[in-house]
């Protein structure tokens, strides 16, 4: 291994594009987010070294013996992926070893973009990811009331982003789209962009930062040799492999998920590790309103599965013998992920409602050792099994089994079913792990702490879910607000006459789970933000009927006007902790 001449960004940039540069497969995919390009931008703008790089020379006779990746250019947070690359025997590869994070940020921020989800729209939503482009303020140095420690105002905007905050504060913003420096081949021409904006016009401080601060870009890309790198020319995987592991052991590490890839990656003889691994996450988190599982989740579930004796994430226990017992079972792990994932969704679950990943793997577990049945979530032969599930799953998410050290829990429950696997051995799980600090029964002061969950906590629907057994969860239900929290504002509660001395009581309490209740997504579209006991009667004009939602929403029998707020939300309290002990015996 040896140092090089350093080169310009411009050329490392130009490597890229032109695919002399790519990815081992034991890479990790992009992680960085915009604030870390961002910053990596203004560290070059002041000098900063960005530390040194470590290439692979592999030799045109050896390349295709590997499998490369392209390097990402147009990002997007919810869908991409590096591309494989065709590579042929005609030239030297040149693959990245350490260095892929930063050059990655610098070939989208001079030659792509990046797209993160607007916060307001749901992640389906395939316009909550605008395409944005890395731009630089000419007007003035970064000011932000946080102290982040920059100095040039590098930010990720949509074009329209851009412009109207350029067109509002005119005096502050010119947004220079730093993909462009690469447009100019002479400085003369820098001159020439500054006049024609009309920048040499502004007051003298200004213009002056503004022609500094695009000189300062241009020599930063085209002139000055920040590449620094050490090549690497060895062409034994596992030295490289080993390398790339010491490497990526300081500084920002990798996950132990990158490096169990990176090994699977060397070691599956059949499978392309990463595009199995990777494509499979994308088709567990595709099911029905989406899931949040990532590599970490498959390849833990992997070593579960398995049934290596140590499932912990430690480098040593993930040699080539257990990746290739992993490679050989893929298609069993699989299809049993496959299976779960089905069946969690069939009841109720999504990436907003499932709190624990890690709760599945158990349920996973179980299916593989009963051959994972196709039918398992349809058929009534699995009735009982999948109302054991349900229920085994409820009782862990509520109480939290899988927070702190979740291996304390699956092991047991693991070894459990290797031993009872006729169905589900909820009882034995319950009495393996009663009086213990991972115990699922349920006291009088785990029941009230229920009812501090909220609107919008993850534990939420688990536990509305208890209290609807009978619901065929397959079909879609919202967690509705009964009394509409549209109502509970401070000028609103006046005006339906509630007393100015409970109306702090009452906006402190709308979102909390005893004015919560499942709704089917129409009649909930339906409620909307209607009055509470003018929509009840609407909507079941008949006593009977009336009186039968009332007893299975837990309704108590009061005045259901706004102003009885805190008389209602008292009394079904009450309705809700009686169900809740009965329910949550086993």
């Amino acid at each position: 291994m040896s140092f090089q001449t350093p080169i310009t960004i411009k050329e490392t940039v130009e490597n890229i594009r032109a695919k002399k540069y790519l990815l081992p497969s034991i890479q990790r995919e992009l992680v960085w987010d915009t604030f870390q390009i961002e910053r990596l931008f203004d560290s070059l703008m002041r000098d900063y070294p960005i530390s040194s790089f470590l290439f692979w020379r592999v030799d045109r006779k050896k390349v295709g013996e590997f499998t490369f990746y392209e390097f990402i250019k147009k990002f997007h947070i919810r869908d991409s992926h590096n591309t494989k690359a065709d590579v042929t025997e005609n030239e030297d590869i040149t693959a990245i070893l350490d260095g892929q994070q930063r050059l990655t940020s610098l070939y989208i921020g001079l030659c792509g973009s990046y797209a993160y989800k607007d916060k307001a729209k749901r992640w389906n939503n395939d316009s909550a990811f605008p395409q944005r482009f890395l731009y630089l303020n000419l007007l003035k140095k970064y000011t932000d009331e946080e102290d982040l420690g920059l100095e040039y105002d590098f930010f990720f905007l949509t074009e329209m982003e851009a412009q109207e905050k350029q067109s509002e504060k005119p005096q502050d913003y010119f947004w220079f789209e730093v993909s462009d420096i690469l447009k100019f081949r002479e400085k003369f021409e820098i001159n020439d962009y500054l006049i024609e904006n009309d920048l040499m016009q502004l007051p003298k401080e200004t213009s002056q930062f503004a022609n500094r601060t695009l000189f300062k870009l241009f020599s930063v890309i085209h002139e000055e040799r920040i590449i620094n790198y050490f090549l690497e020319k060895h062409e034994e995987l596992d030295k490289v492999l080993n390398i790339f592991v010491r490497i990526n052991s300081g500084g920002t590490p990798l996950s132990y998920s990158d490096l169990l890839l990176s090994i699977a990656s060397a070691s599956w003889q059949n499978r392309e590790a990463r595009e199995e691994i990777t494509s499979f996450v994308d088709e567990l988190n595709e099911n029905g309103d989406g899931f949040n599982f990532n590599k970490d989740f498959v390849l833990k579930t992997s070593l579960v599965l398995c049934d290596f004796p140590n499932i912990a994430f430690k480098i040593d226990n993930f040699n080539k013998t257990n990746m290739r017992t992993i490679e050989q079972k893929w298609g069993e792990v699989t299809e049993s992920l496959r299976l779960t994932v089905n069946l969690i969704e069939s009841f109720g679950y999504s990436r907003d409602t499932l709190a624990s990943n890690n709760a599945l793997i158990p349920i996973a577990y179980y299916l593989l050792k009963k051959e994972n049945p196709s039918n398992f979530v349809q058929s009534k032969h699995f009735q009982e099994d999948r109302e054991k599930i349900q229920k085994w799953l409820t009782l862990s998410l509520l109480k939290r089994a899988f927070g702190g050290q979740p291996d304390a829990v699956i092991s047991p429950i693991r070894q459990i079913i290797s031993k009872n696997f006729g169905t589900f051995p909820l009882t034995e799980i319950v009495e393996s792990f009663r009086g213990k600090s991972k115990s699922i029964i349920f006291n009088e002061d785990d029941v009230d702490a229920l009812f501090g969950y909220y609107y919008g906590s993850a534990y939420t629907f688990a536990t509305l879910a208890v209290l609807y057994p009978t619901l065929d969860f397959r079909n879609k239900f919202h967690i509705d607000h009964i009394f509409p929290k549209s109502l509970f504002r401070k000028k609103t509660l006046l005006k339906n006459g509630v007393a100015e001395n409970k109306i702090d009581e009452f906006i402190e309490n709308v979102d909390y789970l005893a004015n919560l209740q499942l709704l089917e997504g129409v009649p909930n579209m339906e409620k909307s933000n209607k009055d509470f006991q003018e929509w009840l009667f609407q909507t079941f004009p008949n006593p009977q009927a009336r009186h039968d939602y009332m007893e299975k929403n837990y309704i108590p029998d009061v005045d259901l006007s706004l102003t009885n707020f805190d008389d209602f939300f008292e009394k079904r309290t009450e309705l809700m902790r009686d169900k809740f002990k009965n329910l949550l015996k086993l």
